[in-house]
């Protein structure tokens, strides 16, 4: 039998050998970025983290590394409106928030509407809209934060698998949830979702872990099986690996794109809610009317029930690696 000393020497041992087990050291994001926008093959490109009406940030804070990715709603430009503004300043907003550290790590929601707020007190409008996603990875406690509003995303990849994945949000088909900022006259018929309605999830990663953070122009031309046959070819965390294996990524769902035979999972999706007209398929996802669901029956929409879907195609490829100054 044991006594009560020896008992209490067993525990003592298990509780001491279970806290030196306990990773210590800090984790970090090793990442790069690619992507192209849909007028890259007309030879026109945009300066900074920008492609086509996407854009993105990548931020670093003491206690954080922080991601973002945002699409622009392209039918802006048919009311003289340039949609990258908006996805573009709501990107470099919240990452200026991040590096000055106004944001609790926790907390992604929190980033995107203080971004958000910003926007909106501005003295001259920004008119626009845009889906939004965030990823913070918290150095210490090894937690990822993400916060994601609409159909942009990001999928996080373990031994070939994905373990975790953002849910899209749809109002209806093809029409993502949005932050929108619309002139005073518009307001109430745009619509416009609040950025605490983001799908919020916490989780544990670990070393190694792939994070892939992208707008829907990748997800609509590329199903997880490819996306997953290239992230075969990253073999370790050196950036110029994940660089390359990022534009690869990217260079594929492009060319998926505007390929008029190809059974996108967009298209397939297309086919599920019985849209069943042939060909492809441009942007048009907005601005989004609160009547519009009437639209197809007037010949407004070209919808695709085969072919990819040509859009802005912003990918960030990041590995979770040991944290080094």
């Amino acid at each position: 039998m044991f006594s009560v000393l020896s008992y209490g020497r067993l525990v003592a041992r298990a509780v001491l050998g279970g806290l030196s087990q306990t990773d210590s050291r800090d984790y970090s994001l090793v990442t790069a970025s690619c992507g192209f926008g849909k007028d890259f093959r007309k030879g026109i490109l945009k300066k900074g983290m920008c492609y086509g009406d996407d854009a993105c940030f990548v931020a670093r804070h003491r206690t954080a590394d922080v991601l973002g990715v945002a699409d622009g709603v392209g039918g802006w430009r048919d009311y003289g409106v340039d949609p990258s503004q908006f996805s573009g300043t709501l990107m470099r907003t919240c990452e200026r928030l991040v590096k000055e550290g106004r944001f609790v790590p926790s907390n992604p929601v929190g980033i995107l509407t203080a971004g958000y707020c910003e926007l909106l007190q501005n003295k001259v409008p920004l008119l626009g809209s845009s889906t939004a996603c965030i990823v913070v990875l918290d150095r210490s406690s090894h937690r990822l934060h993400t916060a994601n509003l609409g159909d942009s995303g990001f999928l996080v990849v373990r031994g070939g698998e994905v373990v975790h994945r953002s849910d899209e949000q749809q109002h209806y088909f093809n029409t993502p949830f949005q932050l929108s900022i619309a002139p005073p006259e518009a307001e109430g018929v745009v619509l416009s979702d609040s950025p605490e309605a983001a799908d919020s999830t916490s989780f544990d990663v670990q070393l190694g872990d792939i994070i892939l953070t992208a707008t829907d122009g990748l997800f609509d031309n590329m199903p997880d099986y490819m996306i997953l046959q290239e992230l075969k070819k990253l073999k370790n965390s050196n950036y110029e690996s994940i660089q390359q294996t990022a534009r690869s990524i990217a260079e594929q769902a492009h060319e998926l794109a505007y390929d008029p035979t190809y059974m996108s999972p967009f298209a397939q999706f297309a086919c599920d809610n019985g849209l069943n007209v042939r060909g492809i398929l441009p942007d048009m996802s907005s601005p989004v009317l609160l009547y519009s669901t009437c639209c197809l029956d007037l010949g407004v929409w070209v919808v695709v029930c085969e072919g990819g879907k040509p859009d802005d195609i912003t990918v960030l490829l990041s590995i979770v690696a040991e944290y080094t100054d």
